[in-house]
């Protein structure tokens, strides 16, 4: 390669996929400054909330997020009225023996963007478990794709089901995975 065509390369336009994994890198890192630590909130910091009272106020520091979060490395971004997003890091120590991310990851990712969109949906008082979860993976997932994120949003929200759909998109726009939850709902003792 010449000498013109380095020099060309070098000062060429970042790619639309890079800058679209660049901003939701700085996204991220911003939310996770405001966050308080992962744990689990006392009953008191909780009580008389909604769902998405809830929610926002894991996002906005008042109280911790689920250590498992670390541990799989991804963090909640957004949520708002039946949604939620999810954002992921796959790393080596997520590989299954094949050389790609488990399924078990991608699974977790996404019942985490579906039952967090039902909870965000929740009056005070209610909480949910997940009764059912389908995933359908569209293609394999590697270190290659820094980011992916996962969409979920309600569907039917009942008195005592619901259910919700998400897809997992990298910062390509590109279809990972998609999935499916019904969620029992029911009063907090």
């Amino acid at each position: 390669m010449t000498d013109s065509l380095l020099a060309e390369r070098a000062t060429a336009e970042p790619s639309p996929t890079k800058l679209v994994a660049e901003a939701w890198q700085r996204e991220a890192e911003r939310i996770l400054a405001n966050l308080s630590g992962p744990g689990l909130a006392r009953p008191e910091q909780v009580a008389g909330k909604t769902g998405l009272q809830v929610m926002t106020a894991m996002l906005e520091g008042a109280i911790p997020y689920p250590a498992m979060a670390e541990t799989l490395d991804f963090q909640l971004i957004e949520v708002g009225p039946g949604r939620a997003v999810f954002q992921g890091r796959p790393m080596l120590k997520h590989y299954n023996p094949l050389g790609s991310v488990h399924g078990g990851w991608f699974a977790t990712l996404l019942d985490s963007a579906v039952g967090c969109a039902v909870h965000t949906s929740l009056p005070a008082g209610k909480s949910y478990t997940t009764a059912e979860l389908k995933i359908n993976i569209t293609r394999p997932l590697t270190i290659a794709v820094p980011l992916v994120r996962a969409f979920g949003e309600v569907i039917h929200l009942g008195r005592r089901m619901a259910t919700a759909h998400a897809r997992m998109e990298g910062p390509d726009g590109r279809l990972y995975a998609h999935a499916s939850t019904t969620c029992f709902i029911f009063d907090n003792e």
